[in-house]
């Protein structure tokens, strides 16, 4: 009888097994599920390290180039961006107003896997917000700064050090309440 008895206990602990297990993954799951993730930053393997070296053409003057000493001793926006992309077109004008409020702001545009003529259509058409701008005809830079999609936007502090990653278009509420004091303090 006590035998028996065993037998039945551990019958029943043997089927509580998957029950365990299946609680232990639902448990893991909601937890994962409920922590606080924004999908539009990812992570970044570069932020608070130095820019990626880069050696670009300029887009506007061909003859020119465009490299990271150029930004040394400067707090910098970087966008990449790209005459196809639609998000693009929508953060541009937020780009424009921050340049006339900021002349002395530095704005690195890359432009991004894009033609030429159609970039600089792109520019003449919405208007030019940014400084300097390289292109990116192979998306190596991009590929350097791990970018995900386009438009995303860097800060870079006066040391060379990404100090904030956007995945997306940059909105004035992001701006206003973290872009700018990135910028300006």
């Amino acid at each position: 009888m006590i035998k028996k008895f065993n037998l039945l206990k551990l019958n029943a602990y043997i089927l509580l097994i998957p029950f365990v297990i299946l609680f232990l993954v639902c448990t893991f799951l909601v937890y994962y599920l409920l922590e606080d993730k924004d999908p539009s930053a990812p992570p970044s393997a570069l932020l608070n390290k130095k820019i990626p070296n880069f050696y670009v053409e300029d887009l506007i003057n061909a003859e020119k180039t465009i490299n990271q000493n150029i930004l040394k001793d400067k707090k910098v926006l970087i966008n990449f961006f790209a005459s196809w992309c639609s998000p693009c077109k929508v953060e541009h004008p937020l780009f424009l107003k921050i340049k006339e409020k900021n002349p002395n702001l530095i704005i690195l545009g890359f432009n991004h896997k894009d033609k030429k003529n159609e970039a600089l259509l792109f520019l003449k058409d919405l208007g030019n917000p940014y400084s300097l701008i390289g292109i990116d005809k192979d998306g190596k830079v991009a590929m350097d700064f791990g970018v995900y999609g386009l438009p995303e936007t860097f800060v870079v502090n006066e040391n060379g050090i990404i100090i904030f990653k956007h995945t997306g278009p940059i909105t004035d509420k992001l701006y206003e309440q973290e872009i700018k004091k990135l910028l300006f303090n």
